[in-house]
């Protein structure tokens, strides 16, 4: 018998051969079809729901085991005894999603309420402080550490006007507070002109970059400045200048 032979069908052996052939390809194609639409949960998903799920048991068995302490150590008392029936039965109402927020919802912030001044109150800028200006009706912290910053770097106010010269307060809110002040002008610490450095002497609110250079190079041409009259013909100071600077500025 030759090899032929064995691979020899008739007609009809051949029609089995495809049929049988033809459901292993149908049924090996709806195998890998039913496969492929079955949901697959990603693991960076799953592990934080188990994870989520793990605190939430470990958190409910602490809370069980304190509400078992506080009830075991007064066996006398009726309100451990309410308070830990309370805690299990609310417990058992909730759902996980009000679980999870009970256990993890921040406490709001509470703010001491400051007593503000009676109408009629004077408060002198120089020597308030923020915790004095907060007292003021429409100054809270951000508007009292500007108004002590800005002294600072004044020197003092010497007039309550200066307060709109403030970051933040308009004509309207100057308005308001203008009543409320007074201004010690004795308090100014002034800036000793023939003494102070170029770069301490710019900083002043009044005093620009050009204006501290000029009076940089006239002091080292006349040795020392003797009054406004040195400042008053230089073309970098005009009447408005000399005007508001006065308060500030001490040639001795």
């Amino acid at each position: 018998m030759l090899w032929r032979d064995y691979l020899y069908f008739s007609r009809g052996e051949r029609s089995g051969l495809i049929l049988l052939l033809a459901i292993i390809v149908i049924s090996g194609t709806l195998l890998f079809l039913n496969k492929q639409s079955k949901p697959v949960v990603p693991n960076e998903e799953v592990a934080p729901i188990k994870e989520v799920i793990n605190n939430l048991n470990e958190i409910d068995n602490k809370t069980q085991k304190a509400d078992s302490v506080r009830t075991v150590s007064s066996p006398t008392s009726n309100n451990s005894v309410t308070r830990a029936s309370a805690v299990t039965s609310r417990n058992a109402r909730e759902t996980v999603s009000e679980r999870v927020n009970r256990l993890t919802a921040r406490p709001q912030p509470t703010y001491t309420r400051v007593e503000k001044f009676e109408e009629g109150t004077i408060v002198e800028l120089n020597t308030a402080d923020t915790t004095t200006l907060k007292k003021v009706p429409g100054i809270g912290s951000a508007f009292a550490n500007r108004i002590v910053n800005y002294r600072k770097i004044l020197g003092g106010y010497h007039s309550v006007s200066q307060l709109s010269e403030v970051y933040g307060i308009d004509e309207e809110r100057y308005i308001t507070l203008q009543p409320w002040f007074s201004a010690d002008a004795s308090q100014i610490v002034r800036i000793e002109i023939n003494k102070i450095a170029q770069d301490s002497l710019q900083r002043h609110p009044y005093i620009n970059y050009s204006q501290a250079r000029i009076i940089i190079q006239l002091r080292r041409q006349k040795g020392k400045l003797t009054g406004w009259e040195n400042l008053q013909l230089l073309k970098e100071f005009t009447e408005e200048d000399i005007s508001k600077l006065k308060p500030y500025i001490s040639f001795d």
